[in-house]
């Protein structure tokens, strides 16, 4: 393929998802990470794009970017899957409760704990993911299963609103697993939408011990809506050492990161 087919089509993949990850593309053209980024740079230089941590996103709104559950569910899968498994490692026992955020990156923690069960007393699962949920309820009696009602949004197709909210606040539950759409250093956690920002605020609030699994895709500008400090935060689970002024932050913050 010649540079400019090359551009084309990353430009018309950018156009359809938002966001391309350099990784995807290297392997999608089969051609080096080192390509791809001359390629980005280009890109950018031509003001087609903008360049941020392991890939770039469309200049048209960064800080309201979002999309559909679907078209994230395929970036950065094999990451996505190792942060999960990772995490499944933090439910010692049955008996347990935790609060799963919705999300990719949370739904490959779902996934790693139907299929490895922590027994032998059922772990109490609150989501406010409908694919999470699904999943989950696949695993019988070893998992007790709770879905926070409220106003289901198509595009990340989980449950908002003050009857989330309002659950949330009755539970204290032993671990919260929550996602972000970025992690940016002077700004903290955010996502793009404020009724998710409030359930993700209102799951962190509702835990002992707090685990966020974002792949390192989520070390970018930081999206329209903060719901979380580096503060409330016990664990990063991610797939890449943060960049420099993102990990001190995590350090100052006392942020154990965990690189899988």
């Amino acid at each position: 393929m010649f540079v400019d087919e090359r551009h084309r089509a990353i430009l018309d993949l950018l156009a359809a998802r938002g966001r391309v990850n350099a990784a995807d593309l290297a392997e999608r053209f089969q051609t080096t990470r080192e390509t791809i980024r001359r390629d980005l740079t280009a890109l950018e230089e031509a003001g087609s794009l903008r360049r941020v941590h392991g890939g770039a996103v469309s200049f048209d709104s960064v800080a309201t970017l979002e999309l559909p559950q679907h078209l994230r569910a395929e970036q950065n899968l094999r990451a996505k899957t190792a942060i999960g498994r990772a995490a499944r490692s933090l439910v010692a026992t049955g008996g347990e409760s935790v609060l799963i955020d919705a999300g990719t990156t949370t739904l490959q923690l779902a996934a790693a704990l139907v299929e490895a069960p922590v027994g032998p007393e059922p772990l109490v699962v609150v989501t406010n993911s409908l694919p999470i949920a699904q999943l989950a309820s696949g695993a019988g009696e070893q998992i007790r299963l709770e879905l926070l009602g409220g106003s289901v949004r198509s595009m990340t197709l989980s449950t908002v609103g003050a009857q989330a909210l309002g659950r949330l606040a009755c539970l204290r539950a032993d671990h919260a697993f929550i996602g972000a759409n970025a992690l940016t250093a002077g700004f903290g956690l955010s996502t793009p939408d404020a009724a998710e920002a409030a359930v993700k605020h209102a799951m962190i609030r509702a835990a002992r011990h707090v685990v966020v699994l974002a792949d390192s895709a989520k070390f970018t500008d930081a999206t329209l809506n903060k719901f979380a400090d580096f503060s409330e935060v016990d664990v990063l689970i991610t797939d890449a050492p943060p960049p420099a002024e993102l990990a001190a932050e995590l350090e100052a913050a006392d942020v154990e990161v965990r690189i899988v």
